[in-house]
């Protein structure tokens, strides 16, 4: 057994090809910033402009709906799927649909039996809610199966690569606004939550290249990063 197989992708300086779904905001923008800064060239994928200039991003305008429209030529060692909406009508066209669509056509060879020769690890933002089952229906539903789709992937790339879900709670991104910027909402929100504040991009991005970059031992997994609110409880008893 090769001990290389234990080490991160990147050990050695090594550079890595990426690929970034939803990179013009939020945790798809902080996560190609941070591959970008540790040295590794970066896809990024959005139906938005670029949001990041650097001379080793490429950014390319797409619908990660509509699989025929995913460009060829793009081959990742990793794949980080984050693209996602919520409460919009298309969260399962968006948020699960593309996530089958981005993996199917960049993790695998024509046919989906066989991985594609160059991929190590994938990775699939989810949600607390795929947890859970709080928020938005179609919302709740969408990250559910992405929950259950990163296990599918991950015994269908074993051994090659890993693959699992980094599932976030409250992050704040311009998305969660409506309850940012609203005290009394935000005041509830806080009291759900042990580590009573959310998370930032930045710190969801270093969660992703953790698990896709220096894991190699962790597959099918679903990492869930919400500050302890989806375990939080109130035990009631009479004081002594």
């Amino acid at each position: 057994m090769s001990a290389e197989r234990g080490l991160p992708l990147d050990a050695g300086s090594r550079s890595l090809s990426v690929l970034v779904t939803g990179t013009s905001r939020g945790i798809g923008q902080a996560t190609a910033g941070l591959f970008l800064s540790r040295g590794h060239r970066v896809w990024g994928m959005d139906v938005l402009p670029a949001a990041i200039e650097h001379t080793r991003y490429q950014h390319v305008v797409c619908d990660v709906r509509n699989r025929s429209a995913l460009p060829a030529g793009i081959a990742p060692e990793v794949i980080v799927s984050n693209a996602g909406v919520q409460g919009s009508g298309s969260d399962i066209d968006v948020n699960l649909k593309g996530a089958l669509n981005v993996c199917e056509r960049y993790a695998f060879e024509p046919g989906g039996r066989t991985p594609a020769p160059q991929v190590r690890a994938v990775v699939l933002v989810g949600s607390s809610s795929g947890h859970t089952g709080a928020e938005f229906p179609e919302y709740a539903a969408s990250k559910g199966g992405v929950l259950a789709y990163a296990r599918n992937l991950a015994q269908r790339l074993a051994p090659q690569a890993t693959c699992n879900s980094v599932d976030p709670g409250g992050v704040l991104t311009e998305l969660n606004r409506p309850v940012m910027d609203d005290p009394a909402l935000w005041g509830r929100i806080m009291a759900l939550t042990p580590l009573r504040r959310w998370a930032t991009p930045e710190e969801i991005a270093e969660w992703i290249y953790f698990v896709a970059v220096t894991n190699r031992f962790m597959t099918g997994q679903n990492l869930l990063i919400d500050g302890g609110e989806a375990g939080g409880f109130d035990f009631v008893w009479p004081e002594d």
